[in-house]
């Protein structure tokens, strides 16, 4: 991801204004449209520093006919970005593995490979809320692919689901809160972007869209966070539906449905601090009755429920 990237990521965005997509800038969208154009560079290529330097001149040839003839930006230097890579690229070059190669020999060799996802269903390139998605596959089945052994099966996933909801970026967003509700719950659950700071919208547990993520995910088993946020809640809102223009429906919708979609809210009775439980006897009846209400609701068995941040703050089903 080179810093031309960033720039064009910055530049749409201010050209889009209310209509932006809500992106990090962080230049993800360009760079992943400049791999699927064949316009770009690969970690590879800093092995082959003979060819790198003619390499970086014409894809920044290239870039400038949209930076400076599309956005009428000062042209990029191909100078200045090899200099860019030599301070930040090369430094891993000797990290560089063919990992094809590395990982298919730790599976030959019996041992355990876990992979760790960052974003949600619903921000995936193909079966999320598109255009206001992330520019990848965010889905498990994409993990072995994108770590470089396509051929392996994933023998069991955990899909990571909060015990409320939360969004970074623009889009639908069925269940959001507003105002004080909303301020009341992003301050409890520290609802602020990890990469930008920028505070999340937040809202209550979405059934219809928990669902489409646990199958999306092909999920075996959930781990339910933050359910100790919610302790201050003497009434818990769940969205159990959707009315969209009148008509009330359990699935989730995709397109112009989704943004007609309006929440139809159920609510359980809250359930305290139960930032002390370990064991599901600890657990207040009201909270295992929400735990039990979510995992019939998506249809998902819920193994693993947080309490709190620390390492050791959870209970195992």
């Amino acid at each position: 991801c080179m810093p031309y990237h960033k720039l064009m990521d910055c530049m749409e965005e201010e050209r889009l204004a209310d209509k932006k997509f809500g992106s990090t800038r962080r230049g993800i969208a360009p760079v992943y449209a400049d791999k699927y154009m064949k316009k770009t560079l690969r970690m590879g290529d800093l092995l082959h520093a003979e060819h790198l330097k003619e390499r970086v001149a014409d894809l920044v040839e290239w870039e400038n006919l949209t930076v400076a003839g599309g956005y009428a930006h000062e042209p990029i230097s191909p100078d200045d970005m090899y200099q860019w890579l030599e301070t930040y690229g090369f430094p891993f070059k000797d990290y560089i593995k063919d990992t094809t190669v590395y990982l298919g020999d730790a599976v030959r060799a019996g041992k355990n490979l876990m992979f760790e996802a960052q974003l949600g269903a619903l921000r995936d390139i193909d079966f999320g809320i598109y255009p206001y998605t992330s520019s990848s596959c965010t889905l498990a089945g994409y993990a072995t692919i994108g770590a470089g052994i396509p051929g392996l099966k994933l023998d069991k996933t955990i899909g990571i689901m909060k015990a409320y909801s939360s969004c970074v970026g623009e889009g639908p967003f069925t269940v959001e809160m507003f105002g004080d509700e909303a301020e009341a719950l992003r301050r409890a659950g520290g609802e602020y972007g990890a990469a930008t700071g920028r505070p999340r919208r937040v809202g209550a547990f979405d059934v219809p869209a928990s669902r489409y993520g646990v199958r999306m995910h092909g999920a075996d088993c959930v781990a339910l966070t933050k359910l100790d946020v919610l302790s201050y809640m003497e009434k818990i809102p769940v969205c159990v539906a959707y009315d969209i223009n009148g008509e009330i429906t359990e699935k989730f919708p995709v397109g112009e449905r989704l943004n007609a979609a309006k929440p139809v809210f159920e609510y359980m009775d809250g359930f305290g601090d139960i930032s002390g439980c370990r064991k599901p006897e600890d657990l207040p009846k009201a909270a295992m009755d929400y735990i039990r209400y979510l995992e019939a609701a998506v249809g998902c068995k819920i193994k693993y429920v947080s309490v709190g941040a620390g390492r050791d703050e959870y209970v195992e089903l």
